[in-house]
């Protein structure tokens, strides 16, 4: 079973950007963390490690977003980015 797909205890809002258009991708992400509120969790699904992705985001929003590897293989990521309060 993908990481992705797996249920949880807690709410955490599954993204699967394999889904959506590249050049809207970054966009569509930035979107859908800024509406996350304290404490809530977006799980993030792609096929290769969005490492550029990552930079821009610590650029973002710093301390108030914790990344988490939820799982890190080859054609698998799943990150979970949790909204600090």
């Amino acid at each position: 079973m993908h990481a992705c797909d797996q249920p949880t205890i807690q709410a955490i809002y599954p993204f699967d950007a394999r889904g959506v258009a590249k050049r809207f991708r970054h966009a569509a992400i930035f979107g859908a963390l800024d509406v996350l509120a304290a404490g809530e969790t977006m799980r993030f699904c792609n096929d290769h490690d969005p490492l550029p992705l990552l930079a821009q985001l610590q650029t973002r929003y710093g301390e108030a977003l914790e990344i988490s590897y939820v799982q890190r293989e080859i054609g698998a990521i799943v990150i979970d980015f949790t909204k600090r309060a």
